[in-house]
């Protein structure tokens, strides 16, 4: 459908954006809306049953008396009935409702899943946008500088100063700049169209991440994460539910061996009889209990029972399969939060070193101490350096995100904490 919002500028507003948008994230809810359907249809199965009957029938019977004496007879049959019934023991009942709980609580998990899922997505395309128009904010720069440096040796050129190689060499330079600007120009192009799809907003003007911001990092070691992930993370949680669910499964089967008994009571008023005759008005009042007992059903339940036992062990091996995933997940995640720590701190440094090489290269071109080639050089690999650093800061935030839902804690909270990182751009 169409979004209110048409154009998003925090990372909160495509965010809230994204849940009323997201295809995967409406079928995941609706899952957990059947399987709580489920639940109650089956506890429903348990709890007392009533039902109400009414038959009104015409009635025209012809006999003969024992003299011979034909006999006719007309009248209305009137039939009504009120009855009762309450199971008192099905086990297949109780393990069906038992079950259903399971599977609602395995739906839970996978809408938790891919809420998770969709929070690092949004927070992942953001960024990515982000960091494209840093890289174009970068590169025009760099277009600005390689031009000066253009015009300069034009200048000593034109007054001999200087050989045309240097003349050739800056201009293409210049034009393997302009060429990756144009470049950029798409992959923003393309990242805002991403970001687009997923939330179903425009990127207006963006918030943007703080100069100084000090980025959030990764608390304790890698085997608390682990550990964290072993208890929390949704797809385990949901893998375990399915795994309950299917011994449940084979309990249910079980439960066709087992006597079935059942309370009932039921009013009746009548005035027809045996083979619709007509018996005058009668009330009838019985109470009882029903007790089924299954003797022998030509092997079915047997075969029921084995097909509940692969089922179980196929949900065993997917449980462990994901917690295997889910380990190797956080494992990564954890790795890359740290070593984008450490890139982030070696990408500020290296910007530093690579300004004031610039700047040298800059002072020693004009005195005649290095050549035009050092000065291009020096400030493709500044430039450079500035764009390694916004990415390796965008790529730290994104490592924490993920290795939080892996380890099963990503909440919007996060995203809020996320925010308080950034600024309007005219701010």
């Amino acid at each position: 459908g169409t979004n209110s919002l048409v154009v998003g500028e925090s990372l909160e507003d495509f965010f809230s954006a994204a849940i009323d948008f997201n295809p995967s994230l409406r079928i995941a809810e609706e899952g957990l809306n059947i399987g709580r359907a489920r639940e109650r249809q089956a506890e429903g199965q348990l709890r007392p049953q009533l039902r109400a009957n009414a038959n009104i029938t015409e009635n025209a019977r012809n006999s003969f008396s024992q003299f011979g004496q034909p006999i006719s007879e007309e009248f209305v049959g009137e039939r009504f009935s009120v009855s009762f019934q309450q199971v008192l023991f099905n086990w297949q009942a109780f393990a069906a409702r038992r079950r259903a709980t399971k599977i609602e609580n395995q739906r839970e998990a996978e809408y938790y899943y891919e809420l998770s899922k969709l929070l690092t997505d949004v927070a992942e395309r953001y960024l990515n946008v982000l960091f494209a128009q840093d890289s174009l904010t970068s590169v025009a720069a760099e277009v600005d500088a390689v031009s000066n440096q253009l015009n300069q040796i034009q200048s000593q050129f034109s007054l001999q100063l200087a050989q045309i190689t240097d003349v050739r060499q800056a201009e293409a330079s210049l034009a393997a700049v302009e060429a990756e600007q144009l470049r950029l120009q798409v992959e923003l192009a393309v990242a805002q169209e991403q970001l687009r799809a997923i939330t179903g907003i425009e990127a207006g003007e963006l918030y943007i991440l703080r100069e100084a911001s000090a980025l959030p990092e990764a608390e304790n070691d890698m085997q608390f994460w682990i550990d964290l992930a072993a208890s929390n993370n949704q797809q385990i949680r949901a893998r375990r539910y399915a795994l309950e669910a299917a011994e449940e499964s084979i309990s249910e089967t079980r439960g066709a061996y087992m006597p079935q008994v059942n309370f009932f009571a039921t009013r009746q008023e009548s005035n027809v009889g045996f083979d619709n005759r007509f018996l005058g008005d009668t009330d009838n009042t019985f109470i009882g209990v029903d007790v089924t007992i299954p003797i022998y059903a030509g092997g079915a339940n047997r075969a029921r029972e084995s097909e509940a036992r692969a089922q179980r062990n196929i949900a065993e091996n997917e449980l462990r399969q994901t917690e295997l995933d889910a380990e190797a997940s956080v494992r990564s995640a954890y790795l890359q939060v740290q070593s984008s720590k450490l890139l982030t701190e070696a990408a500020g440094r290296l910007v530093e070193s690579t300004r004031l090489s610039s700047d040298a290269a800059q002072n020693g071109f004009e005195l005649g101490a290095v050549t035009n080639v050092d000065v291009l050089n020096a400030l493709r690999d500044q430039f450079q350096a500035e764009r390694d650093l916004q990415r390796a800061r965008y790529e730290q935030i994104n490592y924490l995100l993920l290795l939080k839902r892996e380890a099963g804690t990503l909440d919007a909270g996060d995203i809020v904490e996320i925010s308080r990182l950034m600024v309007a751009p005219d701010v």
